[in-house]
């Protein structure tokens, strides 16, 4: 499961950086502003959600696995899909009803946020001195 939020903070990552330099460069001549706001909104919860997911990875090796904390990858993995992903269909196809869709990964970050935090009052974390 590790392995799966590293890969997937890496990606999220990786998506934020290459996006926002397409939307400066590539995008900003050829979509209306209102939507290169769009998509710069949707690359930057990406890019914050990438670090999300490095907490949990964190929350996840420094004690033993807690529902929480499963609970807030999957979340977050499920809230970039929605709604970067929205945001990015709305803003490269000017089609509103992708906008349907972004609520529902605004409302999967809530969800990812607040089990953090649940983990984050209720784990068992073990820190070693080296």
């Amino acid at each position: 499961m590790d392995r799966l939020f590293l890969a997937a903070a890496g990606l999220f990552a990786f998506i934020g950086v290459v996006g926002g330099a397409f939307g400066a460069h590539a995008l900003r001549v050829r979509i209306p502003q209102e939507r290169l706001q769009t998509f710069e909104t949707a690359m930057r919860y990406a890019m914050v959600h990438a670090f999300g997911l490095f907490a949990v990875v964190w929350f996840r090796t420094a004690g033993p696995d807690q529902l929480s904390e499963t609970i807030a990858g999957f979340a977050f993995l499920v809230g970039v899909v929605l709604f970067s992903g929205s945001l990015v269909g709305l803003a490269l196809t000017g089609e509103r009803r992708w906008g349907a869709i972004t609520p529902l990964g605004g409302l999967c970050f809530l969800v990812g946020w607040g089990a953090l935090v649940v983990a984050a009052l209720t784990a068992p974390i073990a820190f070693h001195l080296r």
